[in-house]
């Protein structure tokens, strides 16, 4: 198949690009700007555009079987809103996609996004999700519950010695490794699955993180219990008295933590070797 791969500069979408590689199919990788190129090897089809700037996309799925979207950003910055990129870029994608009759289009959202719709990231993304669902197209919506990536402020907190969690610690997990999960995407793809819920292998609880990522760094497990209702003042102050820009990643990460986030069990990557690694590396 002849594939795109938008977002291929970030975390999820390098894994992406490497397993359509390996898979033999041929890749044409999005970037911003000609440097990005050294990101990837074996790669020879790039496409110089930004996601929001439509004209600059013309042309980007010509002789395109099948787009994988990673599009979005946590953290709102250079002007951009999550509007702007995880709506408005991925519509003008899917707009490209739509004149060249491309078979399927991939869409990485969250899970939960669909129940989530008033956390300011979740609009964008399923706003999306809903122009998808109606476009056409062959299409399916990946649902990961976190990446390893994200579990990284559990291990920069067990820096310090002390982790603190809000409530009693007890609601669950199973984050997913970016490879992992990339290797799910080219397998639904091609099935008639229009909306997975993925996770990693192990299921952990908020208390479990902590100690993982403590022993990590060679501390001893040390948990603090703050009430829950100090999380929602939180959320409360942060959405009254600061701009989207500042709330919208605190208001994600801070809701997302008073709720089991339990997805299907995929992959062979474990939390605990990826912690030791960035140990290591820092």
């Amino acid at each position: 198949m002849n594939v795109l791969v938008a977002g291929a500069t970030g975390y999820l979408g390098q894994y992406l690009v490497k397993e359509l590689q390996n898979r033999g199919h041929n890749v044409r990788v999005l970037i911003r700007k000609e440097h990005q190129k050294e990101l990837f090897n074996g790669i020879d089809d790039f496409f110089i555009g930004e996601v929001t700037q439509p004209k600059s996309l013309q042309g980007i799925t010509d002789n395109i079987d099948w787009v994988f979207s990673t599009i979005g950003i946590t953290r709102q910055k250079d002007g951009m809103t999550y509007m702007d990129v995880d709506f408005q870029g991925n519509m003008n994608l899917l707009h490209e996609a739509k004149q060249t009759q491309v078979k399927s289009f991939l869409y990485v959202s969250a899970i939960g996004g669909d129940q989530l719709r008033f956390l300011k990231i979740f609009e964008a993304k399923e706003k999306f999700v809903d122009a998808l669902k109606n476009s056409g197209l062959d299409y399916t919506i990946m649902r990961p519950n976190g990446f390893f990536s994200d579990m990284t402020d559990f291990l920069e907190m067990a820096k310090g010695g002390t982790v603190y969690l809000f409530g009693n610690g007890e609601y669950k997990i199973n984050p997913i490794h970016g490879e992992d999960l990339a290797k799910v995407c080219v397998d639904k793809i091609m099935t008639d699955e229009k909306e997975v819920q993925v996770g990693g292998p192990v299921l952990y609880t908020q208390n479990e993180l902590a100690e993982v990522a403590l022993k990590a760094w060679g501390k001893k497990v040390k948990i603090i219990h703050l009430p829950d209702w100090i999380r929602r003042i939180i959320i409360s102050v942060v959405r009254t008295f600061t701009s989207s820009k500042v709330y919208g990643p605190i208001e994600f990460f801070l809701t997302l933590m008073a709720f089991d986030n339990i997805a299907d069990q995929y992959g062979t990557h474990y939390l605990e070797d990826f912690f030791h690694q960035k140990v290591k590396e820092i």
